[in-house]
C-alpha cells in the first residue's frame, strides 16, 4: 500500500510516539482543553454507536478512549504503530479489569489488510489527528469497507487545512504556525521528543470524495473552532468565564458553515451503504 518514502515517515512517527509514551498521559491528561475535546468526541460517537458494539480503534495511543468505551460495554480492538504506546495501553487495561473488552494489535492503519482481527466491526474510530500522519489517507480510507458490517460507521477526528485560531497567530507575527497547514501537500514537518516526522492536512470534502461510492456522510462538526486549541493550555484558568462562553458558542455553531470546517479539528461520521 505504501511507497518507500511513506514507510520511512511511518517509522519516524512510530519512533516519536514510542519516545513520548512514558510521559504522554502526564502531559495531556491535566489539560482542560483536551478534556473538553475528549468529551466532545465521545459524545459525538455515542450519538451514533449502538450498544455492545465492536470497535476498531486506529492510533489508540495509551488507551484513554479504548478504556472509556470498554467501560461502557463495547469491545475495542485497539491498534497502534507504536509498541510502547501499546504496552502502556495493555497495562492500563489489565489494571482496570477490562481485558475481556479490549484486545490489542500492533498494526499501522496504512496496512489494515494485515490485521489478524478483521472484524467485521460496527465502528472504525480514529481520534485526535492520527490519520494526519499519513500522506496516503485515500488508500487508508479505501480499506474501511471490508472491515465494517453493513451500516457500519467510521468516526474520524482529523485536522483540516485551515484553522481559524492558528491563522490569527499571524497577528502576533507567528507566520510559521499561522500558515503551516497551507504547505501540507508535500507534508509539514512536526516533531515529538526530538524526532521529526511529517503531517498532512485534509478537508471533510476530501474524505467524503474518497468514500462517496461506499459511504454516506451522517454528520460533520468542528472541534476547537471557537474554543482555542489545546496548546493554549493556560486559557481556561486565566479566562474561566470566557472559556465557558466560548464552549457554549461552539456547541451552538459546531455543525454550521463555516465553523464546521475551520477548527483545529473536525469530527466526521460516515455510514457504510448497504449493497
Amino acid at each position: 500500500m505504501q511507497s518507500t518514502a511513506y514507510n520511512i515517515e511511518e517509522q519516524r512517527t512510530a519512533e516519536a510516539f514510542n519516545k513520548q509514551s512514558s510521559v504522554f498521559d502526564a502531559i495531556y491528561s491535566p489539560n482542560v482543553i483536551i478534556q473538553y475535546k475528549r468529551k466532545r468526541v465521545r459524545t459525538h460517537v455515542e450519538n451514533f454507536l449502538p450498544p455492545n458494539s465492536n470497535i476498531l480503534e486506529l492510533n489508540a495511543g495509551t488507551g484513554e478512549d479504548a478504556i472509556y468505551f470498554a467501560a461502557k460495554g463495547h469491545h475495542v480492538h485497539a491498534t497502534d504503530i507504536a509498541q510502547e504506546m501499546q504496552n502502556i495501553l495493555k497495562t492500563k487495561v489489565t489494571e482496570q479489569g477490562l481485558t475481556q473488552f479490549v484486545s490489542t494489535e500492533l498494526c499501522s492503519f496504512t496496512d489494515l489488510i494485515s490485521l489478524h482481527d478483521k472484524g467485521p466491526f460496527d465502528l472504525i474510530f480514529s481520534n485526535f489527528a492520527g490519520l494526519n500522519c499519513t500522506g496516503d489517507l485515500d488508500k487508508v480510507l479505501q480499506s474501511f469497507s471490508a472491515l465494517l458490517k453493513p451500516n457500519g460507521l467510521a468516526t474520524l477526528v482529523v485536522m483540516p487545512r485551515f484553522c481559524l485560531w492558528e491563522f490569527l497567530l499571524c497577528l502576533r507575527g507567528n507566520f510559521k504556525t499561522a500558515f503551516r497547514r497551507f504547505r501540507s501537500r508535500s507534508g509539514v514537518s512536526a516533531h515529538i521528543e526530538g524526532t521529526y516526522f511529517k503531517c498532512w492536512y485534509y478537508s471533510p470534502a476530501f474524505i467524503e470524495a474518497c468514500l462517496k461510492n461506499e459511504f454516506e456522510v451522517l454528520y460533520v462538526e468542528g472541534l476547537c473552532t471557537i474554543v482555542p486549541p489545546s496548546y493554549f493550555e493556560n486559557f481556561p484558568s486565566r479566562h474561566p468565564r470566557l472559556f465557558k462562553l466560548l464552549q457554549k458558542a461552539e456547541d451552538k455553531l459546531k455543525n454550521k458553515w463555516p465553523w464546521k470546517n475551520i477548527g483545529d479539528y473536525f469530527i466526521i461520521t460516515l455510514r457504510k451503504k448497504i449493497e
